[in-house]
């Protein structure tokens, strides 16, 4: 057995290790290395399969490992931070010794994933595109959450992220998109003629765009243009087909 055959393993064990840092992090409430050790967990996550399709060596430990490592990282990290905002909202606000139950609705999150995650290892469909928002996508929106609290200049965008009712709103919304029957179109790139891949051009442009000028803030943004860009192809799918 050929060490190669371990190398896409070991990267998906860096994913979960990365998860695990993010999640002591989370619950210490440093968001800052929340952020960090997410991201490299995705780059992780992302490099794991492209090491396995290189050196041909994808199976079902592989695929399950997989799942184990996005639960942690794109699963339970992000319903933990939802939960520290939900308390830092409500600091303030509830009185003492008082048990408040509204924290815990950011743990749909960590259920939306679970269950997103194990529909995935089992739908044949998936392989092009994606049906329903992919974990690391609802992740990534959510870890920028208190980084745009902190960082951002913008009162009215502070303001929104501190009100329940906007927590409430996000949490529901990306529950049920990591488990709509939408089609989201992937990243991958069989051909790069402009004609084939035209949405997937456009969305790296303005994606880009975006990153420069408003920086965290533009990370919930480019989450929300990749649906909408996806909604519109599969418009257009239906009036040519």
């Amino acid at each position: 057995m050929t060490l190669k055959r371990y190398i896409p393993n070991l990267l998906t064990l860096g994913n979960l290790f990365c998860g695990t840092l993010a999640t002591i992090f989370a619950v210490q409430g440093d968001f800052a290395s929340v952020g960090l050790f997410v991201v490299i967990g995705i780059v992780f996550d992302f490099f794991d399969g492209f090491a396995a399709r290189l050196l041909n060596v994808s199976g079902e430990l592989g695929k399950q490992l997989d799942s184990l490592a996005d639960m942690v990282t794109s699963g339970v990290v992000p319903g933990i931070i939802v939960y520290q905002l939900f308390i830092e909202n409500n600091s303030n606000v509830v009185a003492p010794n008082t048990v408040n139950y509204l924290p815990f609705l950011g743990l749909f999150l960590t259920l939306g994933a679970g269950y997103r995650l194990a529909k995935f290892n089992i739908d044949t469909r998936q392989t092009d595109s994606f049906i329903g928002m992919p974990t690391p996508a609802m992740s990534l929106f959510v870890i920028s959450l208190p980084l745009i609290q902190e960082y951002s200049t913008i009162e009215f965008v502070q303001n929104l992220i501190a009100n329940n009712y906007f927590l409430i709103a996000i949490t529901l919304l990306l529950t049920y998109l990591m488990n709509a029957e939408i089609s989201l179109f992937s990243l991958k790139f069989k051909t790069y003629s402009v004609k084939n891949n035209l949405m997937k051009y456009l969305f790296l442009v303005l994606s880009t765009g975006m990153l420069v000028f408003l920086q965290y803030l533009s990370i919930p943004l480019i989450i929300l243009l990749y649906v909408f860009l996806s909604l519109i192809r599969n418009i257009r799918k239906k009036t040519t087909s």
